[in-house]
């Protein structure tokens, strides 16, 4: 549990001092993951070739959850697959649950 809020209190400072750029990078990569979800959605309903679901994924566990969230609502993609309709709203709750964490230090 050390070990955590120490990790915690190194992030909460770099954030401090760098808050701007974090934010940057965030919005950055949940535009990316709504995006690549869009164009996931609109190749399969052209029967092209697809973005790997571990793409998607991934691009959601690097906190882009949020993007892929709202990519599946807004794109109603992805929203009969187990693997999604679990994964995203986990990580999306996992993230939102760190950046609180970290505000609070």
């Amino acid at each position: 549990m050390e070990i955590i809020l120490s990790i915690l209190s190194a992030v909460g400072d770099f954030l401090k001092a760098h808050g701007q750029i974090a934010l940057i990078l965030l919005a950055t990569m949940n535009v990316y993951t709504f995006v690549i979800y869009g164009l996931d959605k609109r190749y399969a309903q052209k029967k092209q070739w697809r973005i790997p679901e571990a793409h998607l994924i991934l691009a959601a566990a690097l906190f882009g959850a949020p993007g892929a969230f709202l990519g599946m609502r807004l794109f109603r993609h992805k929203t009969k697959h187990v693997k999604f309709t679990v994964t995203v709203p986990i990580l999306l709750i996992l993230q939102i649950a760190f950046a609180v964490a970290i505000l609070a230090v």
